[in-house]
């Protein structure tokens, strides 16, 4: 079994590293168990195991939405784990997140949801007028076409879209930043299998073409050994399990989800 790195020291060529990481939302209880991990800026990586795990957990002290008990987050050179104000702003442009529940404005059009995504890069008073600069609405109708969507969608609101349409425009956003990594938690669970595999090639496909790496939670085991170049599984707040997709076996995902019958 490929165990996670112990080394208190970021890898060489490493853009994100969290160093001994741990969250306790009761105390004397954590739900992350000194994780340490290393991150590739490049590909996908899929972090799978079963509900209540910590798998959203660390995603979510990585982009500062849960603030961690102790341990360190390097990223792009610092340790963000205690940044606050505008210190974290910055910090959160630079780290794009697809969500689960989509998280889309529901009575803005698509074209207003992904420019949406450029709020930390402009002044406020443009932010609540709309008024984006000519060069990001154009980027934005350049994504919207991307992601898959025409050009008549630009000004559909948000909730006349399908789930895979909504994931679509959510990605979209992401990119919209110009981040540095994406972090996808679980984006695909309230979609259908079809559409599932479409949103994973398309994360895919912008991952390989724009140089973003995308770290992703995903449920389904077949769809991140299909997708991921790395996948790491966790159990109890441990990761259990880092390496290959082709190096995932049956042991592995019993360890990882606790028992033979995990199926």
């Amino acid at each position: 079994m490929t165990m996670s790195v112990s080394a208190t020291a970021p890898v060489a060529g490493s853009l994100l590293s969290v160093r001994n990481l741990r969250k306790e939302y009761r105390a004397g209880q954590p739900v992350l168990k000194d994780i340490t991990l290393d991150f590739a800026p490049r590909g996908i990586t899929a972090i799978i195991g079963p509900s209540g795990t910590g798998k959203s957990t660390l995603i979510r002290c990585i982009n500062r939405l849960v603030d961690p008990t102790s341990g360190e987050i390097m990223f792009e050179g610092r340790d963000i784990a205690r940044v606050s104000g505008s210190a974290l702003r910055l910090v959160r442009r630079r780290i794009g997140m697809v969500f689960q529940e989509y998280n889309l404005v529901e009575r803005l059009s698509v074209i207003e949801n992904v420019l949406s995504g450029r709020l930390g890069y402009v002044p406020a008073w443009r932010a609540f007028l709309r008024k984006f600069p000519a060069e990001d609405v154009t980027r934005a109708f350049d994504l919207i076409d991307a992601v898959g969507l025409n050009e008549e969608f630009a000004t559909r609101r948000a909730d006349k879209l399908s789930g895979g349409q909504r994931q679509r425009v959510g990605i979209a956003r992401a990119i919209m930043q110009d981040p540095a990594v994406v972090l996808a938690d679980e984006p695909t669970s309230s979609l259908d299998p079809k559409t599932s595999v479409e949103i994973m090639e398309l994360m895919a496909s912008l991952s390989a073409s724009r140089s973003i790496p995308i770290i992703v939670n995903i449920h389904n085991v077949d769809l991140a050994r299909r997708f991921a170049s790395r996948v790491i599984g966790m159990t109890g707040g441990n990761v259990v399990y880092d390496g290959p997709p082709g190096g995932l076996e049956s042991h592995h995902l019993a360890t990882i989800y606790g028992g033979e019958d995990w199926q």
